[in-house]
């Protein structure tokens, strides 16, 4: 019997956590037929001898509501082995939306999540209002890889009460109207709600997002409808209300009877607890709750360098008079003596700079990042080596290395020991790459690559068959999905190849590929052999090959 495709002696990691055991993979049309001994010939073949053979992973957050819209392979994620994607968390979506309203949800999702305004206004079709409308215009797109949405809370509010969505509450009827809507929204195939409480995410104006301080009997309506149709529930909290957040969640979660799944940044606990999250998780276990927190395998944060505007937005004139400029220009200014005198002077006089510098890192001049540097090992360090400001290190490095030198500016989960015993919690899924948002701030889309290339293989923390078991199918449980996340006959061939002893993460970089020349920041991997979704070769030798056989994966689909 001939094959479709087969993926020939490779290690088969097949996500469910058992160990690996070496085989082959038989592929007809979307799904997967065989495993094992395959005698069978396959009209192409993957020689996988050496390399290790695994489901595609799950990211299950990212912000791709809008870049959906036009960039179809849906890089960054999909160069780092990633088959299935869920977008519309933080309470940021683009439906339900009216005609009129399409202005207020692109500057909102400008100012929370730095997608370019003009770029959404112009880059999307804009031919729904309901959110499964939404997702029949993405669908028409054909994706490279799997989409998931989840509703946003602030869209549906919008909907629902205008402009008084963003400073006052619901009255009794809206609270159901809004319930109802997000409700109908899951029947049309969101896989669940999201809502945000972090009040530093805002619109242009500074107001916080709407929803931001809904209360419980708001959220605990929505949560019921959600629950009555298959849905889940997803928070980004409040961190310097942990407790509470925490209790007003679980409320939620018992009020849906679902799925609960969150944004969780490492927080350190107090009396003896790993973290601030350990009380509250316990008491969901207790009750029967099914709840996951998402954290990121790695420091998170932004990337300064020549490129981007992160350095160039402190408050200090001549930094500034360098925004907006290309980083050929910016090279050229800081060449100057005079002129990059003045820029060290100014840093000199904002002490505040020199304390920030603690948290900044060198990327290396490799073709990998250094995302691993001790605590210690920042720029503040360096500069004190060799008697400079902080200011100085980094002008003087950019000039050394033609302008390439990136800074990454950690801001959560900055001690990788804390991270290595979170990552190990069996609560804790990594992901929180926020791939498609902060384009031009953040690149963490690539955290699969790190996870297995760090944690896995050079410092053998976590063992291969649970760190692919925590990418693969226990995310795809977290969302529902019973038909991909494992490598078993019937189940949809969504597929890596990986070379194991080079995956890694490669150098951010810079592009002006979005609607209108927009700029964002992408990241491109090594050591993916193959990337296989719905049964087509998405990804080969770490480049695309054009297929694009990716679909919307609706709720109860």
């Amino acid at each position: 019997m001939s094959h479709d495709l087969v993926i020939r002696g490779g290690t088969i990691v097949d996500g469910t956590g058992a160990a690996g055991y070496s085989g082959d993979v038989a592929i007809d049309g979307d799904t997967i037929t065989a495993l094992g001994e395959v005698s069978g010939k396959g009209i192409r073949e993957i020689d996988a001898d050496g390399l290790t053979v695994t489901p595609g992973f799950v990211d299950l957050h990212t912000h791709f509501d809008a870049q959906a819209g036009w960039e179809p392979k849906l890089t960054p994620v999909s160069w780092h082995g990633v088959t299935t994607a869920l977008f519309g968390n933080c309470g940021v979506t683009f439906a339900p939306c009216k005609p009129k309203d399409r202005e207020f949800l692109a500057n909102m999702m400008e100012t929370v999540e730095d997608i370019p305004r003009d770029a959404i206004l112009n880059g999307l079709a804009w031919d729904w209002q309901s959110y499964g409308e939404y997702l029949d215009s993405i669908e028409k797109l054909n994706p490279a890889i799997n989409i998931a949405g989840l509703v946003g809370h602030c869209a549906s509010r919008f909907f629902v009460m205008g402009e008084r969505a963003v400073d006052e509450d619901p009255n009794e009827e809206e609270i159901q109207q809004i319930a109802k809507l997000v409700g109908e929204s899951v029947k049309q195939g969101a896989v669940g709600f999201s809502s945000n409480r972090l009040p530093g995410h805002v619109l242009p104006d500074g107001r916080s997002i709407p929803g931001t301080f809904a209360k419980s009997n708001e959220l605990e309506a929505i949560a019921k409808q959600v629950g009555a149709n298959g849905g889940i529930l997803q928070f980004v909290l409040n961190y310097g209300n942990l407790a509470e957040e925490m209790d007003l969640i679980t409320t939620q979660a018992r009020a849906a009877g679902t799925q609960l799944l969150f944004s969780a940044p490492f927080n350190p606990g107090t009396d003896g607890h790993l973290t601030g999250y350990d009380e509250a998780i316990a008491k969901m276990k207790a009750e029967g709750l099914s709840v996951n927190g998402l954290t990121l395998p790695r420091s998170g944060g932004f990337i300064a360098s020549l490129a981007t505007e992160m350095l160039f937005n402190m408050p200090m004139e001549s930094w500034r008079s360098m925004r907006g400029k290309s980083a050929e220009e910016r090279l050229a200014m800081i060449k100057n003596d005079e002129f990059r005198q003045k820029l060290i002077e100014e840093a000199k006089n904002t002490p505040r700079l020199a304390e920030a510098a603690r948290n900044y890192f060198y990327l290396g001049d490799g073709d990998r990042p250094n995302y691993t540097r001790d605590r210690d090992d920042n720029v503040a360090s360096m500069a004190h080596a060799v008697g400079e400001h902080p200011a100085e290190t980094i002008l003087r490095m950019m000039i050394e290395t033609d302008g390439k030198a990136q800074f990454h500016m950690r801001f959560f989960n900055n001690n990788l020991e804390q991270v290595k015993k979170f990552l190990q919690e069996d609560w804790i899924l990594p992901g929180l790459g926020d791939a498609g948002a902060h384009v031009s701030q953040i690149m963490d889309s690539g955290w699969t690559s790190f996870l297995l290339s760090h944690w896995v293989r050079d410092e053998g923390e976590i063992a291969l068959e649970e760190c692919v078991r925590k990418m693969t199918s226990a995310q795809a449980k977290v969302i529902g999905l019973k038909d991909r996340g494992a490598l078993a006959e019937g189940m949809r061939a969504d597929v890596n190849v990986i070379d194991l002893d080079n995956v890694a993460e490669r150098q951010p970089q810079l592009v002006h590929d979005f609607p209108n020349k927009a700029p964002r920041l992408i990241q491109e991997a090594r050591g993916y052999r193959a990337t296989i979704c719905n049964g087509e070769i998405m990804l080969e030798n770490n480049e695309h090959t054009g297929a694009q056989a990716g679909r919307v994966l609706r709720n109860g689909g």
